[in-house]
């Protein structure tokens, strides 16, 4: 009976571990088709290409945010794709942001996240700004010309001071435009320290505040938990995190949420990135409850979706590298929907990083 049950085991685990482009929930089904490397020193106007932490496609055209404090900006994009490849990604455009408005100038722009708006061509981005320099997040306005229009207003729990302490680099970080065009989601990278614990190796109950803006009036009407998965590597060295990156809204209350991890000490193979699948449905409103440690709340319903350990010998530098951005993209020379996801090099500021393209069909079930 032992023997049988090692040889299970052993089966089991050579199953999960083998090669997959396709993902499936009883929702959506998703399928690995192609990456592509942005060069590396790319220079728009003099500004390099980099530190892409944000996407949104809208006619033929791609919008990236770069979160470089200093000169917060975005970029303009186009994609050719062949069959089932992306064949060149071509930056045509940078927009500055004005930095010396008064709504801007005294803010730490950490931009995480973008949505064009069609309707009159402005964007709508978050900004992570800097909670140990007591400097707010921001969800905010501005023109195709990078001029301040409006900026909503945050629950006081999100906020730099709030006793509810938010944790540096986890606050505002994707962003998604509501199933109905009426409102926006903006999704938390980490746990408010009073909510729960960073997660760790073990199983944690570490959950992240979505909440929903109500795009006239520009202020917070709902919100649900989403409990983030554990670490999944052992960091060799002392660093890891695993948090909410970028988020789509695909049918009422319903969402694919990327959770991106990294491990120190395993070089470009640090990074951990999957896409689940969530149904929101039946999750407790937290909007007006100040600390999930200890009131009750119902989590929204969370299905793995994708896990890009599965896309390793698809991948051209068998590398998933910092993926912080999510998008629908261009119909498919197929006629199928496609997925547009970007990473984050960070300026190769922490070793060697790809500004890293992937191209995903997309397909939602009957």
């Amino acid at each position: 009976m032992k023997k049988i049950f090692f040889l299970t085991i052993f089966a089991s685990l050579l199953i999960s571990c083998k090669s997959t482009r396709v993902g499936s929930t009883l929702n959506v089904q998703v399928r690995f088709l192609d990456d592509y490397n942005i060069e590396d020193g790319l220079e728009i106007r003099d500004t390099e290409v980099g530190g892409l932490s944000g996407i949104d496609y809208h006619d033929g055209i791609f919008y990236m945010v770069s979160d470089h404090p200093s000169n917060p900006r975005i970029y303009v994009a186009e994609m050719e794709f062949s069959e089932e490849k992306i064949d060149t990604v071509a930056i045509t455009d940078v927009i500055l942001l004005d930095k010396q408005d008064e709504n801007l100038k005294d803010q730490h722009l950490d931009l995480e996240s973008i949505l064009f708006e069609p309707e009159n061509k402005n964007f709508l981005l978050s900004s992570e700004g800097n909670i140990n320099s007591n400097k707010d997040p921001m969800l905010f306005k501005v023109s195709k010309r990078g001029n301040f229009i409006s900026s909503f207003a945050l629950p006081e729990n999100l906020l730099a001071e709030s006793v509810k302490e938010p944790r540096n680099n986890g606050t505002l970080e994707g962003l998604a435009a509501s199933f109905d065009g009426k409102g926006v989601w903006a999704a938390m990278e980490l746990p408010l320290v009073t909510d729960g614990p960073k997660p760790k190796l073990y199983p944690t109950k570490s959950p992240v505040r979505i909440t929903y803006f109500d795009k006239k009036n520009q202020t917070a009407t709902k919100q649900f938990p989403y409990r983030l998965e554990r670490i999944a590597k052992i960091p060799w060295l002392y660093f890891a995190v695993n948090g909410v990156t970028d988020l789509l809204e695909y049918a009422p209350n319903k969402f694919l949420i990327i959770e991106r991890g990294f491990a120190a000490g395993h070089g470009q193979k640090g990074n951990t990135v999957r896409i689940f699948d969530v149904d929101a449905t039946l999750a407790t409103n937290t909007l007006d409850i100040n600390n999930l440690r200890v009131s009750f709340n119902n989590p929204a319903k969370k299905t793995l979706l994708y896990d890009f350990k599965w896309a390793k010998d698809f991948l051209s530098q068998e590398i998933i590298d910092n993926i912080e951005g999510i998008t629908f993209g261009p119909t498919l020379p197929n006629g199928k929907q496609s997925l547009i996801l970007i990473s984050d090099n960070n300026f190769n500021s922490m070793g060697q990083q790809l500004n890293q393209v992937i191209l995903m069909e997309y397909n939602l079930k009957d």
